[in-house]
């Protein structure tokens, strides 16, 4: 793709206006969003991202819509995932539902930072060293069988990390949040509230997540624009989802194997782009590998929505056959 500095600009304007409005709306009406406005607000997010799709199928032809819709796809279902973790910093810092919208808005505008620069640092490091996929894609195999063996994470097993337990220790907290704000006024000090650890907390989860989606998302296309808006249209409407969801998550109970297949599949597809682009002189003499074969694009969708299918379905299966056995042994 031939992307102008003209066309960035407006995609970064327009996209910018979206969470701005977002973002007004929160500071207007801090509340929790209802089933009804939830759906309304992911329903537009998933339109315009189609959208958005139909218009580089007309500006650049399939194959660049077939890599943004399968990145989008991607980092949408791994976005998901991060709810998980979001829902258990909630509880676990007990952020009362009507002010999770603002820490869950600014948490997407920090993921959209981190990655931002992640997908500069990688679209740098692949224009360089074409080498790169095989680390790329070893780390997306090791992190799936990671997730694989850990399942989805439970309250239980989280852990504060260092930075999270220094600032609980260095820092004066609140006992209250006052209104969200992440400074308040208590007998004439001024203190931090529980926001700014939660802040924290969202923070360096984001950061996690954005060093297995961003290798998910250059093995599907290098284009750094489908990268960048693939990812921005994923997080977009995440607030919203997180709401309409619900107590969903918690039946969603076989993604993060979903997850593990489709991680997994891309990082032996990445393993495989970069035999067949070979410049290693450890590596069949530095020569390309003429057997490896080219994953097309039209595979890995059907593969990822195959794969998400099956893990949503079977989940939900599954936790209306346990919340049967339940009731049938309450009844006893």
């Amino acid at each position: 793709m031939d992307v102008s500095g003209l066309v960035w600009a407006g995609t970064l304007v327009a996209l910018s206006a979206v969470l701005l409005v977002d973002l007004l709306i929160i500071g207007r009406r801090p509340h929790e969003p209802s089933v009804r406005e939830s759906s309304l607000w992911v329903a537009f997010y998933v339109g315009l991202a189609l959208l958005f799709g139909a218009g580089v199928w007309l500006a650049s032809g399939a194959s660049s819509a077939g890599q943004f819709y399968t990145g989008w796809l991607t980092e949408y279902s791994l976005s998901v995932d991060n709810l998980f973790v979001f829902v258990i910093i909630m509880a676990r810092f007990g952020v009362p539902r009507q002010y999770q919208q603002k820490v869950l808005l600014i948490g997407i505008v920090l993921a959209l930072v981190m990655r931002g620069g992640f997908i500069a640092a990688g679209a740098a490091l692949i224009s360089q060293f074409s080498w790169v996929f095989y680390i790329f894609g070893a780390f997306l195999i090791y992190t799936a069988v990671n997730l694989a063996r850990q399942g989805e994470p439970d309250e239980d097993e989280f852990s504060e990390n260092v930075l999270i337990r220094w600032s609980r220790r260095a820092l004066p907290i609140s006992k209250g949040y006052d209104d969200a704000k992440l400074t308040t006024h208590e007998n004439g000090r001024r203190l931090f509230t529980p926001m700014l650890i939660v802040m924290i907390a969202i923070g360096t989860t984001d950061l996690i997540f954005a060093l297995d989606s961003i290798p998910a998302i250059f093995g599907i296309t290098q284009e750094p624009y489908l990268v960048f808006t693939a990812n921005v249209f994923a997080l977009m409407g995440l607030r919203q989802l997180y709401f309409l969801l619900g107590g969903l998550l918690d039946r969603l109970i076989y993604l993060s194997y979903g997850l593990a297949v489709v991680l997994g599949f891309i990082g032996v597809k990445l393993v495989l782009e970069a035999l067949a682009d070979n410049n290693l002189p450890f590596i069949n003499g530095g020569k390309h590998v003429a057997w490896a074969p080219h994953i097309p694009i039209w595979l890995s969708l059907l593969v990822i929505i195959g794969t998400l299918g099956i893990a949503t379905v079977a989940s939900l299966v599954k936790s209306a056959r346990d919340r049967r056995r339940e009731l049938a042994a309450a009844r006893r």
